[in-house]
């Protein structure tokens, strides 16, 4: 249920209501935008009595809602998140690229690409150093050692780290990193969302799972965020159907139905989406222009010889181009740090 005040409300009165919720066993999540503040309930609403709430004299409306979802809801929070990932703002007008290879390999390797991507205008740094491989005998990531090399690359560079989290008790190793992603193999780890939802304000990356519906999707983040968690971005990383043609199928109207449902930032990930390097720059572009917040794309200096994902890398002179072509279409959304 989501209660909206009127534009007079005064404070007194609003504290009052939030008491009343409150005394009620309802969570109140305020969100105060340009034309009305709106108060998202969330708890056991079923039995509360509308017209009571309606009645009073600082309501303008009262709405119940169908969505399961409630933090993520846009109708909760009407105005565009903005994810502060260490100075570097996404959402709400704010748009971002985050570059590096799929794997974490050596410090000369992360540190040369990271001071490439930045000089091509990347503003955020992605790498593994622990990696969910379908197959055991595939390079599984350098673990804390990549996690190391990437705190280097970010000291050289400045640029804040992304990298995946794939077991709640690697937590504490991810101190220093900025921006802890949830790749889409554990979309639906529910434990493990809860517990970074509960265990840290890091901003999250959730990917979208490869068969997993926007609304399941949705529902993630809400796990995260119902646990304490609101710094949550929503990452499509392409979906599994039954094209062949490309590695995934990239989803790029999640972009126009999620900004609709939900005021979280979008991420578009074009290289695990299509899976092909010359396939990424016209995506990436196609992703810009449907106002997406930020894109992920993997760089690696030597794609014929990278220890993992090595098709779908462009190198740094091609990310070069494309970041040109990328800025021409949004120029005035870019925030560098």
């Amino acid at each position: 249920m989501i209660i909206i005040l009127k534009k007079d409300a005064e404070k007194s009165q609003v504290d009052s209501l939030l008491n009343w919720l409150k005394a009620r066993h309802i969570t109140p999540n305020v969100s105060a935008g340009e034309r009305e503040t709106v108060i998202g309930c969330v708890g056991d609403v079923a039995k509360m009595d509308i017209g009571l709430v309606q009645a009073l004299s600082v309501v303008e409306r009262v709405q119940r809602i169908q969505e399961p979802y409630k933090a993520a809801n846009r109708k909760f929070h009407p105005m565009d998140s903005v994810i502060d990932c260490s100075g570097v703002k996404i959402g709400g007008g704010n748009f971002q690229v985050i570059a590096g290879p799929c794997s974490v390999e050596s410090i000369d390797q992360m540190i040369g690409i990271a001071k490439s991507v930045k000089a091509s205008g990347a503003t955020m740094l992605r790498g593994g150093a622990f990696k969910p491989r379908t197959s055991p005998y595939s390079f599984q990531g350098l673990g804390k050692q990549g996690l190391d090399i990437l705190l280097e690359a970010k000291k050289e560079t400045g640029l804040p780290i992304v990298t995946e989290l794939m077991a709640i008790e690697h937590l504490p190793l991810f101190n220093d990193v900025d921006v802890i992603q949830i790749g889409a193999r554990n979309m639906q780890n529910f434990d493990l969302l809860k517990e970074v939802g509960a265990m840290t304000k890091k901003p999250i990356l959730l990917k979208r799972g490869m068969s997993a519906t926007l609304q399941e999707l949705l529902m993630s983040a809400e796990y995260i965020m119902a646990s304490g968690n609101p710094n949550v971005m929503l990452c499509e990383r392409g979906i599994r159907t039954f094209e062949t043609a490309t590695r995934n199928t990239i989803d790029l109207t999640v972009i126009p139905v999620l900004k609709r449902l939900s005021h979280l930032p979008i991420v578009i990930d074009p290289s695990h989406s299509t899976g092909y390097a010359h396939l990424v720059e016209p995506c990436a572009m196609g992703a810009t222009a449907m106002g997406a917040d930020a894109l992920i794309i993997e760089v690696h200096n030597d794609p014929p010889h990278a220890l993992c994902d090595g098709v779908q890398s462009q190198t740094p002179e091609v990310f070069d181009d494309t970041m040109k072509r990328v800025m021409a279409i949004r120029p005035h959304a870019w925030q560098a740090k």
